[in-house]
Formats: C-alpha cells, sequence, structure tokens
C-alpha cells in the first residue's frame, strides 16, 4: 500500500522543512490577512525577519476570540472564492468558530488523516465503522475521507443508534471502530449484555473527542477482546481530528511535525517550559491556506516527550491531553485538572471507570467535593465502603484534597453516546 508517511531522514531534515513552512505561512498570513498584517505590524515583525526556528518567538499569538470577533471568517487569507469548506467548532457560549478550507486544506487534511490509520496498522482489508458527528462539525467529515484515501472501507454510520451499530458490527464483520471513548465502553457493555462478543471481528478502536483513562481503555479492551486502541488528536481550528496518533508502543502521541509546529508554553510567561513539564499547547501551521494559525493558544494541558519512540519514526511526540487550562477548577484554592482524577482513579484495580464529580457549597460557606464511583463488575457489596475509604485517601494524597466517596454499582452512573460528562460544579458563581 501507499505510505503517508513523510520522508525526512533525520530530525535535521523536518527542521529545514518547518523553517521553510514557518517562513511561507508568516508570508502569506502577511499578504492575504488584513487581521494577521495589522497584528505583525503591531509586534514589529516582518516577515523577511523569520530566519530560523528560534524567531517563532518573536511572533504574536493568535486566541479563539481573534476567532470569534473575525466572525463569520475570521484569519482569511486567501480570497473567498478559493474557500470550498467550513466547519465549525462545538462551543458552547456566543458564536461558533467557524474555519475555512481551501481545497489544499482539504487535501493535506485528508492525507495526514490517512496517516492516522496507517500508523494505527490497518490494511485494505479493514471495514472502519465510524460513530462520530457529521455535519458542520469537523469528526465525521474527515474520519470518511481519511479512511477512503486509506483504502480501507468506511462505514459512516454516525453516532447513536446503538442498535443500528450492532447491526453492522455482526452484518458487515467491522474490524475497526472510531468514536469516543463513552461510546466506545457503551458498546463494549452492550455487545457484552446482547452476547454478540463471538460474533463481531471488532479487533481495534480509534478514540477522539475526549480524555480516556487507564480503566476505561482497559475495561473496553476487556469486554470486547481488541488488539489495540490508539487515541487520535486534534481541533477545529488546526484541520480538525488526524493531526496526531499513538503508534502501538503506546509511548506517546506523534504529531504531524511536517504540517505544524508545537510549542508547549507556560500559560502565564508564555515562555517553553522545561523538557517532561506540563504546558499548553501553541500551535502554528506549516502549510495551511485559507486560515493558517500563528501561534495560536489551544487551551490544550500536555508536555512533549523528550526521547524518540522505539517504532523509529522521526515524528516527534507529546503525551495524552492533561485537560484544558479553562477546565481547571479552584477547590479550596487548590488548582485541579480534570485528568488529574482520572489518573488517581485509573490506579486502584477495584474502582470502575465510570464517575462523577459533585462540587457544592453548603450553609457554612465551605465548598465540598463528592466523587460517585462505580465498583467493577462482580465487586462485593460488603466491600463498597473500604474501597470508598481507599479512594478518599489516594485522592487526599495525590490531589491534596478531601473528597467524600461513594461507591456505587457497576452500571449505576449513565453512559454516553458523545462525551460523558463527569464534573458537576452546583456552587454558585
Amino acid at each position: 500500500m501507499k505510505t503517508f508517511m513523510p520522508s525526512f531522514k533525520d530530525v535535521e531534515a523536518l527542521k529545514k522543512h518547518q523553517l521553510d513552512g514557518l517562513q511561507w505561512t508568516v508570508a502569506h498570513a502577511y499578504r492575504g490577512s488584513a487581521f494577521y498584517r495589522k497584528r505583525l505590524d503591531d509586534a514589529g515583525v516582518a516577515p523577511e525577519d523569520i530566519h530560523s526556528l528560534d524567531d517563532i518567538q518573536k511572533l504574536p499569538f493568535t486566541t479563539a476570540d481573534d476567532l470569534r470577533q473575525g466572525y463569520p471568517f475570521p484569519l482569511l487569507s486567501v480570497p473567498e472564492s478559493k474557500v470550498v469548506r467550513i466547519h465549525a467548532s462545538s462551543g458552547t457560549t456566543g458564536k461558533r468558530k467557524i474555519l475555512s478550507y481551501s481545497q489544499k486544506d482539504i487535501d493535506d487534511w485528508t492525507h495526514f488523516f490517512a496517516r492516522c490509520y496507517e500508523m494505527a496498522g490497518l490494511n485494505a482489508e479493514d471495514r472502519v465503522q465510524i460513530t462520530v458527528g457529521y455535519g458542520v462539525w469537523t469528526a465525521g467529515a474527515s474520519f470518511q475521507l481519511g479512511c477512503e484515501r486509506f483504502g480501507a472501507m468506511a462505514l459512516p454510520v454516525g453516532p447513536g443508534n446503538v442498535d443500528m451499530q450492532c447491526q453492522f458490527l455482526v452484518d458487515l464483520q467491522s474490524t475497526v471502530m472510531c468514536c469516543t471513548a463513552s461510546m466506545g465502553l457503551l458498546m463494549a457493555e452492550e455487545v457484552n449484555r446482547r452476547g454478540l462478543k463471538d460474533k463481531i471481528a471488532l479487533r481495534k478502536m480509534i478514540f477522539g473527542s475526549e480524555r480516556s483513562s487507564d480503566a476505561m481503555r482497559k475495561r473496553i479492551k476487556e469486554l470486547l477482546g481488541l488488539a489495540d486502541m490508539f487515541d487520535i488528536t486534534g481541533l477545529t481550528e488546526l484541520y480538525g481530528p488526524g493531526t496526531g496518533l499513538d503508534c502501538h508502543y503506546h509511548e506517546g502521541i506523534h504529531y504531524w511535525a511536517d504540517y505544524y509546529i508545537l510549542e508547549i508554553l507556560d500559560q502565564k510567561k508564555l515562555e517553553p517550559v522545561a523538557p517532561g513539564e506540563i504546558g499548553e499547547m501553541v500551535v502554528t501551521t506549516l502549510c495551511k491556506e485559507a486560515a493558517p494559525l500563528i501561534r495560536y493558544r489551544t487551551r490544550d494541558l500536555t508536555r512533549l516527550i523528550d526521547h524518540p519512540c522505539s517504532c523509529g519514526s522521526v515524528l516527534p511526540m507529546h503525551d495524552r491531553i492533561l485537560g484544558r487550562s479553562d477546565d481547571m477548577i479552584i477547590f479550596r484554592a487548590v488548582n485541579i485538572y480534570p485528568g488529574q482524577v482520572d489518573q488517581v482513579l485509573s490506579t486502584n484495580a477495584d474502582a470502575g471507570c465510570e464517575y462523577q464529580v459533585h462540587l457544592d457549597r453548603k450553609e457554612d460557606g465551605k465548598d465540598y467535593m463528592t466523587i460517585r464511583l462505580e465498583c467493577n463488575e462482580g465487586f462485593e457489596r460488603s466491600r463498597m465502603p473500604e474501597l470508598a475509604q481507599t479512594v478518599s485517601a489516594e485522592i487526599k494524597n495525590k490531589i491534596m484534597v478531601s473528597a467524600n466517596v461513594e461507591v456505587v454499582p457497576y452500571g449505576s452512573l449513565p453512559r454516553s453516546e458523545r462525551k460523558s460528562k463527569r464534573f458537576f460544579d452546583n456552587r454558585p458563581e
């Protein structure tokens, strides 16, 4: 089969490609976008000032507010006649962020999405059941076009409709499912409830759109007998899903450094963090035509992995997404990210993969945290208080906050076909 991997021989060749792309992007945005021209002029930076990759630090930042203020065609750097498609974010406040795409943008996106399927070890015989959302969102179209470009069979089922999902798994013998982790768990439990495990051919899942805990992944793999599972990354502003994937070594998420530069910066100082430290992902595209990004602050939090992967790929890696900076909650003066709770709960073999965190402020004016946690299937009810006490101590030790833990039977908490809501902040503003 055709390969979609880059042909760079070493890191130096990749960096040369990045510098060429950075210089092109700055010049293209300066010429084509009044917004970027003013932003660069205000920063005292001209396209000819970019001589090395270090010069990226001279460039001004772009934010989600810039996209909203530029509605409906923010950052547009080509004539509108060259725009062949738009996609929008799934934001819940204010006007949605709309991004424009040229035909080259679509072609590039489709190419590196096909790379995701290649890195996940698929082949032309695979049948890929796509259960993510279609429409103005970026997910469905990209998963499908990437699959078709790769050469596997795309089954564009879309989200929900568990009866149809199960029917296709059995009748069409799907070998791969693309979904949120929450949908993956729902399908795994449903397949087992209906006694379909021996009637399906599913061997891999590709998760996107939400963070998945180790406990959830382990449960899905056990229920379905999967050979492997992969995390796919992406955001609407940066094309959409497909901008990175972990290979079968699962040492980190390879990101497509031939299409964008990734910086990990301290959220307050906006300076690079030390290798291995957590910071905010800031991205700069290298060949995006319609709506290029220059140092776009994603608000996603992760860390760079500063060693090459065992697979031998020249493409660098970052860790799984810990959360978003705007997802951070402050509880009794402690900053907490949802991913930290995931990590603690995943270390307990008796804890299930579904939980809810409720924050309340009581009459005494103090904040209280309650964690409702499912135990594993078959866990003895008599041991639930013991598990609650153990988890409470682990939360106190690892996150430095006190939480009242309520252990509930397996299957008690709601399942979702899209993203599961796990944090409920009921405190007054």
